[in-house]
């Protein structure tokens, strides 16, 4: 499902507010005049107080203040507005945020609709991304704190979904959407269906129905940002958003899009230019504050380290082809300090709509086909960077509950280092296994960040011994000696693969039971081309008994490619 290049873009598929601190702001105004634009004013951190004089007697109104920052928000009719601030003193940047007149809507926003709600049928089976990650081992550990909140800085949050409302914190909970903050009851609620998919995989119960997020013991906090019915992120609500999440308190926010209307922000544009400047200030406002910031690297397939062209932009008039170079960023996701992840297919390549790059991307997550929650307590697969970035943002939240004082620096470190390393699965892709332009430091991993060195409830038996495997050759096999156990294995037995080798299509790989029961993991595949197989299986495993011998076996069924078992294991 797609959503148009907005929501990042899921797919293929107030007044014033002083010191940082933001005030709701609600009443109903007067429709905005034809003409009307609004614009970031920005001065200095703490010196608005001219800069809003200024903007009254220059044919403008001060829509919002965020004083901490240095910036303002203004809505002016004047064609010559931006122009006339450039010149007034204390005023270092002016620009507008939208090719398009401030909407009707802005005046008098209404609350989107609380949609009728439908009970989720029994069953929570473990779905094959969360167990890519280590999510569904992880749960057994530490399920993540209910002092730990994860903003979803999106579309908007369905509150009343079966999976989401024992985690949605209403009193955190707002809209940004049209660049004033909104606290009215429920203006925090969806107005599509990506934020509340979102919002799933982040934190999503663990209560028996639907659908598990990686952190389901963790708060979420909606905060609104698109605008309605245009569906867009401009610059004033993306503000309005960060500094509201730091206010707040949130220790992690998930960004699911880029700002718009310009896909890429270019300092040699005055216009562009404030936008940059008035984000990163929000970006950094919120991390001083503690806030680790998660973002969607896109979905256009686009070199980020090689910028040379634009058509998509502006999206909220007529798009036209422009040159950009690597100076125009993509934000949040460009910001410095934002974690911009990129999204992988189940067999741990890149997607074919993600966007990559050299030093742009921090690690990868799944995001192709990820089933999540919906409105109305129902359930959809989406696809997109939007998909990935969330697993990232429980995976924060889960580091963060068991490292509360960790600073966002210190988590940005842990999601790194923690990281599985990913080998190159096209051409294109540049660098190490360790780092390169498709995955950054790798996939990151929802059992590494809960694993303080004791053995996970169940256990988990590994064997680290190289195998070789033969070209074309007989099968071979790797033991795991398993004792202590009691009865049977688990309906959800796990098997952690990590097998190297240059054509992994070639493999056709067995879990053996300690009877000989063979049970098939990969089937062998003439198009898979890519490098290894790492990941986890899940086998329903309950008729074999736990104790005894188990087997990892592998036949290579073609020639020209080798490779060699380097470890697995299994978590019972």
């Amino acid at each position: 499902m797609f959503l148009r290049s907005r929501a990042l873009r899921a797919a293929v598929t107030a007044a014033v507010a002083g010191a940082g601190v933001l005030v709701a702001a609600t009443p109903a105004q007067a429709a905005p005049a034809a003409g009307n634009r609004a614009y970031l004013v920005i001065t200095a951190p703490g010196d608005t107080a001219g800069a809003k004089t200024a903007i009254g007697t220059n044919n403008g109104t001060v829509w919002a203040s965020y004083d901490a920052i240095g910036v303002v928000v203004a809505h002016s009719t004047a064609t010559d507005f931006a122009t006339r601030m450039r010149s007034v003193t204390g005023v270092q940047k002016v620009g507008a945020t939208r090719t398009s007149d401030v909407p009707a809507a802005a005046a008098n926003p209404a609350i989107p609709a609380n949609p009728s709600q439908v009970t989720p049928a029994t069953g929570e089976p473990v779905r094959s991304d969360m167990s890519q990650i280590g999510a569904d081992r992880a749960w057994a550990v530490n399920p993540g704190s209910a002092n730990v909140t994860v903003g979803i800085l999106d579309t908007g949050v369905d509150d009343q979904h079966y999976d989401l409302k024992a985690n949605f914190d209403a009193a955190n909970s707002a809209s940004c959407a049209y660049g004033k903050l909104d606290t009215r009851t429920g203006a925090w609620r969806d107005t599509g269906t990506h934020g509340t998919h979102v919002a799933g995989t982040v934190a999503a119960a663990k209560n028996g129905r639907g659908a598990v997020g990686v952190a389901p013991g963790v708060k979420i906090a909606s905060v609104r940002i698109a605008e309605n019915p245009s569906g867009l992120f401009f610059p004033e609500n993306t503000i309005c958003a960060f500094v509201f999440s730091g206010d707040r308190g949130f220790e992690v926010t998930n960004n699911s899009y880029y700002t718009d209307p310009w896909m890429f922000n270019c300092p040699n544009n005055l216009d562009q230019d404030a936008i940059l400047e008035g984000v990163k200030r929000a970006v950094d406002y919120a991390e001083g504050k503690g806030v680790l910031n998660v973002a969607a690297a896109g979905n256009e397939n686009y070199n980020l380290a090689n910028k040379t062209s634009d058509s998509s932009s502006p999206n909220d008039s007529t798009p036209g082809n422009r040159t950009i170079s690597n100076s125009c960023l993509k934000v949040p996701g460009e910001v410095s300090g934002v974690v911009n992840v990129s999204s992988i297919t189940s067999a741990n390549g890149k997607s074919s709509f993600s966007n990559f790059g050299t030093d742009k991307i921090a690690v990868a997550a799944p995001g192709d086909s990820v089933y999540s929650t919906v409105p109305g307590g129902r359930y959809s697969s989406m696809s997109g960077t939007s998909m990935a970035s969330p697993h990232v943002a429980g995976v924060a939240a889960l580091l963060k509950s068991v490292n509360p004082s960790a600073t966002p620096a210190q988590l940005r470190q842990l999601l790194a280092t923690q990281a599985d390393d990913l080998s190159c699965s096209d051409s294109r892709c540049q660098g190490t296994t360790a780092k390169n332009n498709f995955f950054g430091e790798g996939r990151v991993d929802a059992f590494a960040a809960v694993d303080t060195g004791t053995t996970p409830p169940g256990g988990t038996f590994e064997n680290t011994t190289d195998v070789t495997i033969p070209d074309a050759g007989a099968a071979i096999t790797s033991s795991i000696a398993v004792t202590g156990r009691t009865g049977n294995a688990p309906s959800n037995l796990q098997v952690g693969v990590d097998i190297r080798h240059t054509y992994r299509g070639d493999l056709v790989i067995d879990l053996i039971a300690p009877d000989g029961t063979a049970y098939r993991l990969k089937n062998s595949s003439t198009s898979d081309s890519a490098d290894n197989v790492i990941t986890t299986y899940t086998v329903n495993a309950s008729s074999e008994a736990a104790n005894g011998t188990w087997k990892l076996q592998v036949r290579d069924t073609y020639r020209s490619d080798t490779g060699y078992i380097n470890s697995w294991k299994l978590t019972f």
